[in-house]
């Protein structure tokens, strides 16, 4: 039986569509991981970095969706750069062919992006 993950997921409001296709993926009978984030409208708020902090720190790994939105999206860029501080493993995967940002956000040190593909998150899932 495959083991059960619990994944945070960092996107740009903006890109809410595909926070809502990848939780769709997990409902796929393949999919052996549940997530989690912190979607709000504030997220420079104290209390949210501290609430934030610990519902990273409840999961085993991180899926940041990029997209041309994260470099300004700065709760996602957080997210991304506490996700490492807490020394989770990120998956950094294009929102689209066609929304990818000219250079990666720098938050992402030496994570590569990944075309969104069942493998490559199937594989990161793996390695958890």
């Amino acid at each position: 039986m495959a083991m059960h993950h619990r994944i945070f997921i960092a996107f740009a409001v903006e890109d809410i569509w595909a926070r809502e296709y990848l939780v769709g993926q997990a409902r796929n009978e393949r999919s052996n991981f549940e997530f989690t984030d912190m979607s709000v409208k504030n997220p420079w708020d104290n209390d949210w970095k501290r609430r934030c902090r610990t519902r990273i720190k409840g999961c085993d790994g991180t899926i940041a969706l990029i997209s041309s939105n994260t470099s300004k999206a700065t709760g996602q860029l957080w997210e991304i750069k506490t996700s490492l501080e807490e020394g989770l493993p990120l998956l950094a995967i294009y929102t689209s062919r066609d929304n990818r940002p000219w250079i990666p956000p720098a938050e992402l040190g030496s994570n590569q992006v990944y075309d969104w593909t069942w493998d490559n998150i199937s594989y990161f899932l793996g390695k958890l």
